[in-house]
């Protein structure tokens, strides 16, 4: 299959994640690894993240939690340079498995205490210690695959936060974090091969995706809204579960 045929869809994905559903994004990478190298996937895709990144982070610039973005964006940014560090030995079959554990965790335990009836928790509130080990494992998981979204949302959601800021405060992280993967991302040649003429018209269908994205957001009640990123969540991990599997069978 040409890989044209996805990276528009996948560059939908990432817009639409950007406008406030943000797991379909971390969508985009796996999509495409279908029938491209996943490391030239992640950096065709990049600036699609980058420009979508600060589009969002304008339509939310009023919504977020200044407490967790204290924590997290430190984490994030130094899981990004332990990935760049060890991108080159990392196995990324065992990252992939671990992130897609991680939102299959989140998701039977959230959904499992439905089924049985058991009172929701107490909101948390952000916590130095599991925001910084979330944040880290996140920064890691964006810089190798984009898929960030699991153990964002791991250390988030559980703070039922109101869904504009949890939005802004995920657009917020997301935006300085895809900011400073370019030096890796440069010195690692991992931009030489690219078709550049395919960004302009990558970067307009992701803009058009946040415009979407935001729509959606803003429309779907709460519960409803809380329910969308869990499901999507879901198949994020399930996704990443089974190529990280399939990586680990046939390398």
């Amino acid at each position: 299959m040409d890989p044209i045929y996805l990276l528009y869809p996948a560059a939908l994905m990432v817009g639409t994640a950007k406008g406030g559903l943000s797991s379909i994004g971390s969508l985009a990478v796996p999509l495409v690894a279908l029938v491209m190298n996943p490391v030239t996937a992640a950096a065709l895709l990049l600036p699609v993240y980058i420009v979508t990144d600060w589009v969002s982070v304008a339509l939310y610039r009023r919504h977020y939690s200044a407490p967790n973005l204290k924590i997290m964006i430190p984490g994030m940014l130094a899981g990004v340079a332990l990935a760049t560090l060890m991108v080159t030995i990392a196995p990324e079959a065992l990252l992939l498995i671990l992130t897609g554990v991680i939102g299959l965790w989140y998701c039977l335990r959230s959904w499992g205490r439905a089924l049985l009836k058991r009172p929701q928790p107490d909101a948390t509130r952000p916590a130095l210690i599991p925001g910084l080990g979330w944040s880290l494992l996140a920064g890691v998981a964006s810089y190798i695959t984009h898929s960030a979204g699991p153990p964002t949302q791991a250390y988030l959601l559980p703070q039922r936060l109101p869904k504009l800021e949890f939005a802004g405060t995920i657009a917020l992280c997301f935006a300085v974090v895809n900011l400073s993967k370019l030096p890796g991302y440069w010195l690692a040649g991992q931009f030489d091969a690219l078709d550049w003429a395919l960004l302009p018209g990558l970067v307009a269908t992701g803009v058009a995706g946040t415009a979407l994205g935001r729509w959606l957001t803003g429309v779907l009640p709460q519960a409803a809204y809380v329910r969308v990123i869990e499901a999507l969540l879901l198949l994020l991990s399930v996704i990443l579960l089974t190529k990280g599997i399939t990586g680990l069978i046939q390398p």
